[in-house]
């Protein structure tokens, strides 16, 4: 096959796109090498203006000098202490060459700032170094340079000049230049740690969140499970021991196991699609209303997962004493107090209290009944849960009761279980109603 030039040399490039060089990626190595040499310039561009300035400041120099200075000041972000060193070469230069009090506290206000911007942006080594390179810097330039009150012109250039302050008090100027050296110093690093503490604060925070978050699925993972699998075990074993004796029953708990499973299964994948769908997807929470997605929203994928069912509630009280009983443990309801709809989060904390108390008792008690009173009263919602088996701790004391113990205390509630004086196991938990739920 014929192979153009053009082709030849895409080709090549292709097999060396690590050494070819893409035109859009030329611009920042152009401007980092146009940046540095501007750095440099900026002492002799001072210096030349300066050296000017004594008979008459050219505005072009002037700003040529502003220009590079800023410049300058942008590559303390990149290279500090480099950069450093050129913004002092330029104050040194320009005290050379115009030794004016005004000058010099030009110079000193630019070395200050530079500290507290390093020190603020940078670890601290870098900006104990700056700042002692800044120090070291004025300090020649106050000594080598010292500034003068003023000169009267002469034939052969400026002559009569006297020395200012800065120069008669050399140990005060040096202490103040310390002083505010060191003040910059202060405030800049007091900045950086303010900035690193609150980052750790938000870093902790989000691995407070992230921690809750899985407790809360674990929770949720334990209570349905826990509760399904204990009924289809009880159910297996009764069913393996009539199966030949008496097939109508070995049926029935067939019949249950299945059921249990399809329940259990549905719960597990309502929580993974929850899970797994974005925040942003149409039916989440806090997304589009339905009445604008039917206007506005394109067709839905319908191989898509189904929306998500109801959370289980008190409601649904009826059915785990169904399933109660068909593990063997006839569950009496009572209920107390006015009805009606509670939040959401204390009707779920409410389900999964009683399903794994429930499960308990199925699994641990040794009993065929228990109590369970569901009382709404001056302001909380009060769930107790009684049994006449063989009381005690359940065996291995899994995470059952820490569960139910961490959902009452994130509503802020009261939780105890433990044995009975009479006999047998008690389970209690206070939930608070908002005020709003106050009836």
């Amino acid at each position: 096959m014929d192979v153009t030039p053009g082709q030849e040399l895409s080709a090549k490039g292709r097999n060396k796109g690590s050494r070819t060089l893409v035109p859009g990626r030329r611009w920042p190595a152009v401007r980092t090498g146009l940046a540095w040499s501007g750095a440099v310039l900026f002492p002799a561009v001072t210096y030349v203006t300066f050296s000017d300035g004594q008979q008459g400041f050219d505005l072009l120099m002037v700003l040529a000098s502003l220009v590079l200075a800023a410049v300058v000041a942008s590559l303390l972000r990149r290279r500090p202490l480099p950069a450093l060193a050129s913004l002092l070469l330029g104050g040194v230069a320009a005290t050379m060459e115009m030794r004016t009090s005004e000058v010099s506290y030009l110079q000193v206000f630019a070395g200050v700032c530079a500290v507290g911007y390093l020190a603020a942006a940078r670890p601290r080594r870098t900006s104990v170094t700056a700042a002692v390179l800044a120090f070291t810097a004025q300090m020649g330039s106050l000594f080598g340079f010292p500034p003068d009150t003023g000169c009267l012109p002469g034939e052969y250039g400026m002559r009569n000049c006297s020395s200012s302050a800065w120069a008669d008090d050399s140990g005060q100027s040096a202490v103040l230049v310390a002083v505010l050296l060191i003040a910059a110093w202060m405030a800049g690093s007091s900045a950086r740690e303010r900035r690193t503490h609150a980052e750790a604060l938000r870093s902790q925070a989000t691995a407070r969140a992230v921690t809750a978050e899985r407790l809360r699925i674990a929770r949720e993972l334990h209570d349905m499970i826990a509760h399904s699998i204990g009924v289809i075990a009880i159910q297996a074993g009764v069913g393996s021991r009539v199966i030949d004796t008496q097939p109508a029953e070995a049926r029935n708990a067939l019949a249950t196991i299945e059921a249990t499973s399809r329940e259990t299964l549905a719960g597990l994948r309502r929580t993974l699609v929850a899970l797994r769908r974005p925040e942003s997807e149409p039916g989440a929470a806090g997304g589009t209303p339905d009445s604008a997605r039917a206007t506005s929203a394109p067709p839905r994928d319908t191989s898509a997962p189904p929306p998500r069912e109801p959370a289980p509630g008190l409601a649904d009280v009826d059915r785990l004493a169904a399933s109660a009983r068909d593990a063997g443990v006839h569950a009496e309801i009572r209920r107390r107090g006015e009805s009606g709809p509670l939040p959401a989060d204390i009707d779920l904390a409410a389900f999964r209290i009683l399903q794994e108390a429930l499960t308990n008792v199925v699994r641990h008690a040794g009993t065929d009944t228990c109590r369970v009173t569901v009382e709404r009263r001056d302001g909380e919602l009060s769930l107790e849960i009684e049994d006449d088996g063989r009381g005690g701790l359940p065996a291995g004391t899994g995470f059952g009761l820490v569960g139910m113990r961490e959902r009452v205390a994130l509503l802020h509630g009261r939780f105890t279980a433990g044995p009975r004086p009479e006999g047998g196991f008690r389970v209690t938990a206070l939930l608070p109603l908002p005020p709003m739920e106050i009836r």
